[in-house]
Formats: structure tokens, sequence, C-alpha cells
């Protein structure tokens, strides 16, 4: 985001330029012309920014009546949004370039049968019940996969350790927001039972899970983690989690999320990470990166608009998979933008990621942008063959760079890449705050805020940008989605650390974070990550990547000192929090 100097102006935006930018930033909202404009206009000469006058005098056409804190906060997020808006203007967007948007004329049609792919559970692998039950609780969906067929272990018993796992260090963690208890033991017993009468659902049939609370399932409340919804119930079934059931995983807990997506701060209070209590999990999949990497849950699912995935599998040392836009079916979950919203599997291991996601994508019939199409693991393009690209790094030639020497030793070609610099990135990002603020308008028009971070001045903001703007950005979008088709056109898959957060999110294409590498942060061990990013639906291609790296370096296998640090957060004088 832009910064203002000290005296709250845009650098570099002259009055002149402010004025025209007033004036564009408003016209959408009817304030460009008659006396109200004029008036308008003549005070934006005049004005070094944008001011609460003005907010006042255009609530009309916004359709919402402030209070003067409203009116200052607002000001404060219109001056950002203006210079933003600024950028995005002076990119030339052609007569014949279409809006990243999408109308359908017709009510949603049943599902069309399309082949799904299949994912191959590793049979091969000689999996023995470990000597401890913390052992057995970090083990990988597959293993624990391979001992229930064995009945080395049953359902049972992994719902039990699971949900004793979450109730001891959810004080520590805070990352439960409501139990299942009932259900997941239920749904545990039928496991047993038809895993003993050989009815296979495949790999996660009596697989305990963790949801993300913006996740909707009958009889429990869904609290998309803010506190004006915490008694919020929807009694309907989140096609996500009702494609889980299906494949006989074992619902345990709905899991913390920052409230309405942001961050990792809910009505709960913050949820913290796994490696280090003293520090937030980072969000929004607050709960879910926690859990799965705490051994508290055998998976978890968690979403993605911008980061909510791949920050707190960084933050927490999670695997985790944010698949391509439109591979798994959001209907029941939360909307925070109709345009970027995605479902993912949040797990210990690379492998287990395609599992889940075996089981929960394509179309559903309800929401019109999930599609059909097939994901295979192992794909059928050789592991040796795959291009991966990487971002050169003047401060860290290729040579030093752990995540290059790793790859190139597993046989690997290389090749540089650049990411599109040439189009203002981040202020098309605007197009989720304007998303996010009609999802959420009712919000705004009742003036609720408490318990929402700071998304009330990201609403409020909303309401001042005009529908041209938006469209603007969305065709700005477009040449971003063909800026990134031309760079796959060089390779399969390439490696970035996470810098592409805001440009992937908003093309679509799906990314794999994962453990690498660990550091001493503050006396204690914190995770590295690796974010790695393939093309639109070649997710396979990320995972058997990942599955390769797993094998070189295993920080994957690593455990978070659970036990030790609920023993310090118990003596005298010690807090967990900072």
């Amino acid at each position: 985001m832009t910064q203002l100097d000290e005296a709250g102006r845009v650098p570099g935006l002259g009055a002149d330029v402010r004025r025209r930018a007033v004036l564009k930033a408003l016209a959408g909202l009817g304030i460009g012309g008659g006396t109200f404009g004029r008036a308008l206009a003549a005070q934006a000469e005049k004005a070094p920014r944008v001011t609460v006058e003005m907010i006042k005098q255009a609530e009309w056409v916004a359709g919402i009546e402030l209070s003067d804190a409203e009116r200052t906060s607002t000001q404060r997020a219109l001056d950002r949004t203006l210079s933003e808006l600024d950028e995005l203007r002076k990119v030339p967007v052609g007569y014949d370039v279409p809006p990243a948007l999408a109308f359908f004329a017709e009510p949603p049609r049943p599902a069309a049968v399309v082949a799904r792919g299949s994912v191959a559970l590793p049979r091969a692998l000689d999996v023995k019940r470990p000597a401890s039950d913390e052992e057995l609780a970090f083990l990988s969906v597959a293993e624990l996969a391979l001992l229930l067929r064995a009945r080395k272990v049953t359902s049972t018993e992994l719902t039990h350790l699971y949900l004793e796992r979450l109730k001891r260090f959810d004080p520590l963690l805070k990352c439960v927001v409501t139990y299942t208890e009932a259900l997941a033991l239920e749904q545990a017993k039928k496991a047993d039972a038809e895993i003993a009468a050989g009815h296979d659902r495949g790999p996660l049939h009596g697989i305990p899970w963790g949801a993300k609370d913006l996740i909707a399932y009958p009889g429990y409340p869904t609290t998309w983690g803010a506190t004006p919804f915490k008694e919020q119930r929807l009694e309907t079934k989140a096609t996500v989690a009702r494609r889980l059931e299906d494949a006989g995983a074992v619902l345990v807990a709905k899991l913390s999320l920052g409230a309405l997506a942001m961050g990792d701060r809910w009505f709960g209070g913050r949820t913290n990470s796994p490696w280090d209590p003293r520090r937030g999990s980072s969000g929004s999949s607050a709960g879910s990166a926690a859990a799965a990497a705490g051994g508290l849950v055998g998976f978890a699912i968690g979403s993605e608009t911008l980061g909510s995935i791949v920050s707190p599998c960084r933050a927490c040392g999670a695997t985790g998979l944010r698949p391509t836009f439109g591979r798994v079916s959001r209907a029941g979950c939360m909307t925070l933008s109709w345009s970027m919203d995605k479902i993912g599997p949040i797990t210990r291991s690379a492998l287990d990621c395609a599992l889940v996601l075996d089981a929960i994508h394509g179309a559903d019939g309800t929401d019109t942008t999930a599609l059909d199409h097939p994901f295979t693991w192992p794909p059928p393009k050789p592991l040796g063959a795959l291009k991966v690209g990487y971002l050169e790094d003047k401060r860290r030639p290729r040579g030093t760079r752990a995540e290059l020497l790793a790859l190139e030793e597993l046989g690997f070609e290389l090749v540089p890449i650049t990411l599109p610099e040439e189009l203002p990135i981040w202020a098309i990002t605007l197009m989720l705050s304007v998303e996010s603020a009609a999802a959420f308008d009712e919000i705004t028009r009742k003036h609720v805020t408490e318990g929402l971070n700071t998304w009330p001045e990201t609403f409020r903001m909303g309401r001042f940008v005009s529908a041209i703007d938006y469209i603007h950005a969305a065709r700005v979008r477009t040449q971003l989605m063909k800026a990134m088709a031309e760079r796959f056109e060089k390779v399969d898959l390439y490696v970035a650390s996470g810098l592409d957060l805001p440009i992937t999110n908003l093309t679509g294409h799906p990314s794999l974070v994962m453990p690498f590498g660990f550091s001493d942060r503050n006396g204690r061990e914190a995770p590295g990550s690796l974010v790695l990013t393939a093309r639109l639906w070649e997710e396979a291609n990320l995972v058997s990547v990942a599955v390769a790296l797993e094998g070189y370096r295993r920080d994957n296998r690593r455990r978070p000192p659970l036990e030790a640090f609920l023993a310090e957060s118990a003596a005298p004088n010690k807090t967990t929090a900072r």
C-alpha cells in the first residue's frame, strides 16, 4: 500500500492530479456532474488531500451516513486508495480487453460426470504403530490410513487421541472455536464398522480432521471468527464438509480464523504458532495451520483469498495447498471475495495434500466457479522432465540458496524467470476490498465494528470506489493473467518463497507451501518455508516436487516441543503472548 507523507499527503500527487483523482474515484457514484460535482472539484483543487468534509458531502451518493470517527477513518483509507487508483488508471487497456469477471444467464445445473482422476495411496510403505501416542499423532494421513487398514489402530482411538490433544494444547494455541465431539465419535464408530466389513471409502476413511470455522456444518455454530457472528448457526453442510464425510473422514473440531478471515485474532484471542506460542500463527487459516502442525488433527481445511493458507503454514511449519481457483467448491463457506476465495488442505506432508484434494475437488452444481478437471497423482509427466523456475536475487546468488541447491541435486532443470513488474499488482487487489465491502454491506450500514479487526475501515472505503474503477481493475487483472501465462510457457512451476502471493491469488494459480529449514528466532527454533507455484490445474506437479524435497530434507518430520511450552506457560511469571 502507498504510504502518506508527514502531512498526510500522497507523495508526488500534485493538486491538479489530486483533483482529477477525486473526481474519477467518485464519478461512478454520480458526483462528477452538476453543482455538487463542481463544488467537490473546487475543494479538491484547493485541498492537499481528501477531507472529512468531502466524505460527509459524498455520503448521500454512497448511500451511507457515517459518524465523525468513521468519516476520519474513511478519509485516511480513501487517501491511500486514490493513489492506487491513480496507478491503475495509468495502465493502458485496449478496447478489446474484457474484465476478469463472468456472468451466467441461467441457474447452476447439476455437475456433469467428468473423469476425476485418482491419487494412489502408497501401500508399499511398511508402517508400524509407533511406541508413543505423540508419535502416532504426528503421522501423515497416508501412514494413518495404512495403520487403519491393517487394523493396527482404530478410528475411535485416533479420534479420542486428537480430541485429547486439542483439549490439552488449545489453552496454549487458542486454535479451537467449537468441538464436534459427539459427531466425531459417531462418525469414528461408523468408520470402524465399515472398515471391519471391508467397505473402504478411500485414504481419508476414519481420519480425524478440523474445519476452518467459515465452513458450515449443521448443528454447530459457524462463527467466522467474528464477535457479531459468535452465535450464528447455518443449517447447511458445506460441499467440502459433505465430500469429506462421504470419504469417511471424522470431523473433530471447528478451528479458529482471524475475524472475517483477517489475521490470527478472533473473539477467543490470538491463535499462536506451535513452534513458539509467544508469536501469533498468522492467518487467516490460523487454527487449521496450528492444529495440523501441532499434531492435533490428522489434517485440516483452510481457505485463502490473499495469503490465508500460505501465510499461517509458513508461520506454523505446516504444509498447505492452495488449489487453482475453481478447483474446489466454496458452497457453504463464508464469502470474502467471489473472484478470489479458494478452499484447500493443510497437512503435515505434500502427499497428504494430494489425498485430501482428491476427495474435495470438482464441480457441485452450486458454486458456479467450481469446475471438473482431472486431478491425478503421480502425474503423467516424469519428475525429471519438469522445468523449475526461480527468481534471481542479487543479494542471494544462486549458488548460496539452499532451495536451489536442493532442486539441482534432485536433478531438476532450473530456469531464471521474472514476475510481472510492469503492472500495479497491489492496486488490483482493490477488487478484494470492494467485493468484501459488498459481501458485508449490512455491517457497514448498521455501523457494526466490534471484533472485526480493521475490516470496518475497508468496508466503508469500498463504498466510495466507483464501479468504473472496479471494472478497470478487473481489466488490468486480465492483462496480469496473460502475463503469467507467458511465464509458464518457459517453466512447469517455479519457486518464489511467497513473494508472488498477490499475483497468484489474482490469477488463480495453485501454490504449495512446505517447511524448509530451521533458524533461531529469539532463542527458539523457527521453521523456514518454501512456496512452489505451478500452471493452472497442475497441482500434481507441485506435489511431486514437494515429495522429492521432503525425501531430501525431511523438515516436515520435525515436531514442535508443545509439552515444553505448556510446562513453561504454567510456570510462575511466564507468559505465552507478547
